[in-house]
């Protein structure tokens, strides 16, 4: 399954191909102060392939706190964050805001709480490589 994504001006847009095609998407809100107050509703899918495409890169403000491990996208111009990246080991991984995507019907979406703040940064590493999106491309 081919699912697009993109912050409400367009600046900053995903394709992420989702293999195989899934019955569910899960959708995970994380309790963290920056996703409370920006809405992040997280998925991923380790085995897909996301491609990002960014219009006016000094319109993109990555934001990082807390571990510092991981970099939010943040559009400058209308206020969306529709991805997290994540570098390991020199690879990056990334997870996807279900907020911004287009054309997927609600009832697919498997919402769940997801809590991450007494986590262990080896720990919190670790769990990104295995459940993140592995293969990321900006173009």
């Amino acid at each position: 399954m081919l699912i697009e994504g993109r912050c409400h001006c367009g600046n900053i847009s995903f394709y992420l191909r989702w293999e195989p095609d899934p019955d569910e998407i899960p959708a995970r809100a994380c309790d963290c102060s920056f996703c409370t107050k920006h809405g992040g509703v997280w998925t991923s899918c380790p085995d897909g392939h996301l491609r990002i495409s960014v219009q006016d890169a000094a319109q993109v403000s990555r934001y990082a706190f807390g571990t510092r491990t991981a970099e939010f996208h943040v559009c400058a111009r209308c206020g969306v964050v529709p991805l997290v990246t994540s570098t390991i080991d020199g690879h990056l991984y990334a997870v996807v805001n279900v907020n911004v995507l287009e054309g997927i019907e609600p009832s697919r979406l498997k919402h769940s709480a997801a809590s991450f703040g007494e986590e262990d940064p080896g720990v919190r590493l670790a769990r990104r490589q295995r459940h993140w999106i592995r293969h990321v491309a900006f173009d």
